[in-house]
Formats: structure tokens, C-alpha cells, sequence
């Protein structure tokens, strides 16, 4: 019985994190919510969507947002390369795709060496930071996906389909 016990806490102790990069910093991502990983191509932009929406495209019928990390957090002009990839994410029963810099890592994250992110004040919104998270030597902002792209400002999970 004991061993048993074990193993329905093992799944709370580590998760998995899609890793991808931003500029110079890596985010993660909770692999669950992933659905594919694309090259970045061409978008159809929407007229009075916000910059950081860069527009949507076909994914095989699916009319699919796109949101691009890096203007949404404000890390500057992005910069498309062979590099730059659409992470296409499920969320609350939409699909979603968000342009990162690249993909780096597929990580087991455990649990204990999670920390919560420092706060800053009014100057910098935490709210879509779950914690930092190490793995060696390596840094990881875990991004809550679901908060950030369920957000009022965002609006791509419920009222997205009124775009």
C-alpha cells in the first residue's frame, strides 16, 4: 500500500515544461497545453487587434489567433528567423497560437525547486508568473499559459470568438 501511495504523488512532484526563449530569457510552459510546434509563417492581420496579436491563420480549418510573446511582454521588436516558431496551444477548449524566439527543451520540473516570482509593485504585472524554476545552472520563468491567454486584455479563450 505504501508504494502505491508513492505513485499518486509522483505526478504532483515534477511536471513537464515546453522551454522556449524569449530574447535572452527561457519561459516554460506546461507540455500539456501544447498541441503542435510550427515554423513561423505569414499571418492575416485583423484590423484594430492589439500589436501584440499579430492575426490568425488557417491550421487546418481552424481559424487560429496568434500572439506574439515577445511584444506582449514588451522585450522589443521581434525578429523573424528560421528560428522563430508558433507554439499552437489548447486552452479552455480554443486553440491558440503564441510566436516565441525558439524552442529549447522538453524539462521535468520538480516541484521543490519552484519559487515564487519577486514582486516588483505596480511596475512590472506578475500575475501570469507561476515562479522561477531551476534546472542545473538554468533559469525558467514558468508562464501560467491559461492565465495569460484567459486574460481580459487577451480576451482569446472566451472572448476571442467574437473577433
Amino acid at each position: 500500500m505504501e508504494l502505491k501511495s508513492e505513485m499518486q504523488t509522483e505526478p504532483t512532484q515534477a511536471r513537464e515544461l515546453l522551454v522556449f526563449t524569449l530574447g535572452s530569457e527561457e519561459y516554460g510552459i506546461d507540455i500539456l497545453k501544447v498541441q503542435e510546434i510550427r515554423g513561423y509563417d505569414t499571418v492575416t492581420r485583423i484590423a484594430n487587434a492589439p500589436a501584440f496579436i499579430k492575426g490568425v491563420i488557417n491550421l487546418r480549418g481552424n481559424i487560429v489567433p496568434i500572439v506574439d510573446l515577445r511584444l506582449k511582454f514588451g522585450l522589443g521588436e521581434p525578429q523573424y528567423n528560421e528560428f522563430t516558431v508558433v507554439i499552437i496551444l489548447n486552452i479552455h477548449k480554443r486553440t491558440v497560437g503564441m510566436v516565441v524566439d525558439g524552442v529549447s527543451d522538453v524539462i521535468a520540473l520538480e516541484q521543490a525547486s519552484l519559487r515564487a516570482a519577486p514582486e516588483f509593485g505596480a511596475a512590472v504585472d506578475t500575475t501570469y508568473i507561476e515562479g522561477l524554476g531551476t534546472v542545473g545552472e538554468q533559469m525558467i520563468i514558468v508562464v501560467d499559459i491559461e492565465r495569460l491567454m484567459g486574460s481580459e486584455e487577451m480576451a482569446l479563450t472566451d472572448a476571442a470568438a467574437r473577433l
